[in-house]
């Protein structure tokens, strides 16, 4: 273990370095799965030899096993070490991914996209290590970094999918996935230190079960609720089941004296707050993902772009690389003006962009643009919410309480799915005769305000939290008597 004091040299700043790339690297990578089929979602029922219905599962799938692995992978964090957990989820999504790559059956298909889903648990347990391993003056750009690949992954995702898929065998996604799911494995299990950071606990199973089925339940009956009907039984059966396990979860939770989620400490005006924000932010971040690519691929006789798969994802790319622009932005914010005004600012920005999306309407170009503006604030955002959870949180909950921040995210994602396919579907015009509706221009222009709305809502929430001495105070106290450097085995 490092002794108190310890100088910060070269060497171990180019050590923890090494380490937040590959941090940022491996979150990158699980976040590529929640756009990974998408460019074949309509392929999907021919290729797997399946009905439209059950082929629609394989993107549900990875987002139901990303919701419940976020909150349960950052308590095992917490409980064991931050690096055992990391290490699995890597080797969770080489196995998925493999599942995936060799086989055509649905079956097997959807059990390798769960398990793709369940190694998104990697992120908020890398958000919550990469603020231990970087040294003070990287602490917020670390942050920043592996927190925007939440948003990165899905937006650079999309464009690289397309080409494969229009190129290649589909296959070939899956593929690719492993590829990067082997290489993460190995720097995670090489590059990353151990951290003497394990807390003491047990593993509440029940309460991970109780978790998981009232997600489950809420999450299938949200985002399915447009194809079987929001007043179809089964749709209103999963979203009222759901809640009701969540509740009976809730008073569960409270009651056991080493839950999964500390919901006193979640219900801390400072998080509970951040947490609804979240959901908001989230909401505006999968908003433009579903309608900008709609927009450009409808033909440009009725109000769109006429542009292929691979052409939107081209054109939607900018924007994740506009998230990776401005983590150094974000850092900066972070250290001058603190988490709170930096993530009311990024919501701010995610509000004006749709704005300026309503009136960008006429050409891809326009639309890019809108998409950057949008992709700034979100970046900006996502870089502030880990900050912070982790400034009001104890130690011994970090990762739990940045996976259940991780979780809200995700479900402002699925809710602005479920919204937007309302809008799109329910303002439409008919192309031609015996051709199915598209959606007409009012309908965009509705979703990209409903999206203007949300984060507006996101940024007036943000405000109501407690201001607090700034991070760069923070970790300045801190790190005066204490080697920054984690201690590793």
């Amino acid at each position: 273990m490092s002794s108190q004091g310890a100088p910060v040299t070269p060497r171990t700043t180019r050590r923890a370095i090494a380490v937040v790339v590959v941090l940022c690297f491996s979150s990158l990578s699980a976040s590529l799965m929640q756009s990974l089929v998408i460019p074949i979602q309509s392929d999907l029922p021919r290729l797997l030899s399946t009905s439209p219905s059950t082929a629609s599962w394989v993107v549900t799938a990875t987002l139901l096993g990303g919701g419940v692995a976020m909150p349960i992978s950052g308590r095992l964090a917490d409980m064991y070490g931050k690096k055992p957990v990391l290490v699995v989820s890597a080797v969770i999504l080489l196995i998925g991914s493999l599942l995936c790559a060799v086989s055509s059956t649905v079956s097997v298909v959807l059990v390798g996209r769960v398990l793709q889903g369940i190694a998104m648990g990697y992120v908020p347990v890398a958000i919550s290590m990469v603020r231990e391993a970087a040294p003070p003056h990287l602490r917020n750009t670390a942050v920043a970094g592996v927190s925007a690949t939440l948003g990165v992954g899905g937006a650079l995702g999309l464009p690289l999918a397309a080409w494969i898929a229009q190129d290649f065998d589909w296959h070939m996604l899956f593929v690719v996935s492993a590829v990067l799911a082997l290489v993460m494995t190995a720097l995670t299990a090489t590059v990353v230190p151990h951290v003497r950071d394990a807390h003491p606990g047990r593993l509440d199973v029940v309460g991970a079960l109780g978790l998981a089925a009232g997600l489950v339940g809420v999450l299938v009956g949200v985002s399915k609720g447009n194809d079987w009907g929001w007043s179809n039984p089964a749709t209103i059966g999963m979203i009222s089941g759901g809640a009701v396990v969540l509740l009976l979860w809730g008073w569960y939770e409270l009651r056991d004296g080493d839950p999964l989620v500390d919901l006193r400490t979640s219900a801390r005006r400072p998080v509970l707050l951040t947490n609804i924000a979240a959901v908001l932010i989230g909401f505006g971040m999968m908003a433009q993902a579903i309608v900008v690519p709609q927009l450009l691929q409808m033909p440009g006789a009725v109000g769109g772009m006429g542009q292929t798969i691979l052409q939107a994802g081209l054109w939607m790319a900018p924007g994740g690389l506009m998230m990776m622009l401005f983590t150094p932005v974000s850092s900066r914010m972070l250290t001058s003006f603190g988490a709170r005004v930096t993530m009311a600012v990024g919501a701010g920005v995610l509000a004006l962009g749709y704005l300026v999306a309503t009136l960008l309407m006429d050409a891809p170009w326009q639309l890019m643009a809108a998409t950057c503006v949008i992709s700034a604030g979100v970046g900006i955002g996502y870089a502030a919410m880990p900050t912070l959870i982790l400034t009001n949180v104890p130690a011994t909950e970090s990762a739990a309480s940045v996976g259940l921040n991780s979780l809200m995210r995700s479900i402002g994602t699925t809710t602005a799915g479920a919204v937007m396919a309302v809008v799109l579907t329910s303002r439409t015009i008919d192309l031609a005769p015996g051709a199915p509706p598209v959606p007409s221009q009012g309908a965009f222009q509705l979703c990209f305000a409903i999206g203007a709305a949300a984060a507006a809502a996101g940024a007036a929430i943000v405000l109501f939290i407690p201001r607090q001495r700034r991070p760069r105070d923070a970790d300045d106290e801190a790190t005066t008597h204490k080697d920054p450097t984690p201690a590793t085995t």
